[in-house]
């Protein structure tokens, strides 16, 4: 298939046909004023599946009609997990992908601490995306070697013979910890890990090992946290910068050969042109410039997920936990997937209150203003609840 022919006729006929809600006319101006970038693709390890460096993570996606055009652009990566979208987005992906499901590689996860409940899951996730089988098939968010339990590696085999699942996989927010495990071992097929400019260099490191492991590697969170939107009192020339430093960070990855997908968290037809764009633009010295400027603006906000604070909280609070939900809602514009995610670290952690502290015990070594940002979720979302 021709990516890029498919995607001329495609914008073609849509605005032939009048298709005026997708695309803003900036968006649908430089599509036809642009070059069309080509869709490059990359080995996924072992899997020896083919998948385009652009990967669409559809968590926040509330439009199926958003991936439907993806797929027909050419992107054949899809990422999606029941907890998503107040458990809608499996049956939102199954929508979008229902014409293109045999041409794309299609993954999900399970969040299942046992056997039997791994399997339940994959059964309910199957008839949520109306499909038979899954390209690949995640434990989801696994961050230390404790939770890659036997048991749930048997879950994935059994599935494999089943027929229910390609590959098998495993998410982490800790790649450094993780990777060892994953390759030791041996029945790890890809790993979906957190990676982007702002990071540990030795996460870069982990992901080198896994590639030449023969693992198929894939990249979220790319973006640094997003921070898209304005916060309140800020020029609006803050916004065009974090604008252009987010198709900066997505280039940054895009540059690593051992990161065979970037899966990117695409909400609307703008972001999906803009990403696109990061495949036709290289990256470049103005791109290194503009993402150690927008790293001086993040330090104080975006927790990298290190783990340099576990435990040292004075009332137990898990920081990274926390500050990664607060950064669903201050940095993606996402606070409902926010709010449920800190609901779920549960009461004795929504009851603490910083403000109670006299002195803050966490000191990050990232910059990250700890105690201001753990006040803020606890005012967003569990002062939320009060009222």
């Amino acid at each position: 298939m021709n990516h890029s022919s498919s995607r001329r006729e495609f914008l073609t006929a849509g605005v032939a046909a009048g298709v005026t809600g997708f695309w803003s006319p900036r968006a649908r101006t430089a599509a036809y004023s642009d070059p069309v970038p080509h869709l490059h693709h990359r080995i996924l390890g072992r899997t020896g599946l083919k998948v385009t460096a652009l990967g669409f993570g559809c968590a926040f996606t509330p439009d199926a009609s958003v991936i439907e055009r993806a797929a027909d652009l050419g992107i054949n990566y899809f990422d999606t997990a029941p907890v998503y979208q107040q458990g809608n987005n499996e049956r939102l992906v199954g929508v979008g992908l229902k014409r293109k499901r045999k041409d794309v590689i299609l993954s999900t996860k399970t969040e299942a601490d046992d056997k039997p409940q791994a399997l339940k899951s994959l059964e309910n996730s199957l008839r949520e995306l109306g499909t038979d089988y899954l390209d690949i098939w995640y434990l989801h968010a696994r961050q230390t070697p404790e939770s890659v339990k036997d048991d749930l590696l048997e879950a994935q085999q059994v599935a494999k013979q089943q027929g229910k699942i390609r590959f098998t996989g495993a998410s982490t927010h800790a790649a450094k910890t993780l990777v060892p495990t994953l390759i030791q071992k041996g029945c790890i097929d890809v790993v979906l890990a957190t990676y982007n400019f702002s990071m540990d260099p030795g996460v870069g490191a982990a992901l080198a090992q896994a590639n030449q492991a023969g693992l198929g590697v894939l990249g979220m969170k790319v973006m640094a946290g997003g921070y898209r939107k304005l916060v309140p009192g800020e020029p609006a020339s803050r916004q065009l910068k974090s604008n252009a430093a987010l198709l900066a960070a997505l280039k940054w990855v895009m540059k690593n050969p051992n990161v065979h997908s970037s899966v990117t968290s695409i909400t609307d037809m703008d972001q999906l042109d803009e990403d696109f764009r990061a495949m036709s633009e290289p990256f470049g010295p103005a791109d290194d410039k503009l993402l150690a400027e927008h790293l001086q603006y993040l330090s104080p906000l975006y927790c990298r997920m290190c783990g340099e604070c576990e435990g040292k909280c004075a009332k137990n609070l898990p920081v990274a936990d926390i500050l990664r939900h607060l950064n669903y809602a201050d940095g993606y514009g996402q606070f409902v997937a926010g709010r449920e995610g800190f609901l779920k670290l549960g009461p004795e952690v929504a009851s603490v209150r910083c403000s109670d502290c006299g002195h803050c015990t966490v000191e990050c070594p990232s910059g990250v203003h700890v105690s201001a940002r753990l006040r803020r979720a606890q005012e967003i979302f569990a002062n939320h609840l009060a009222t």
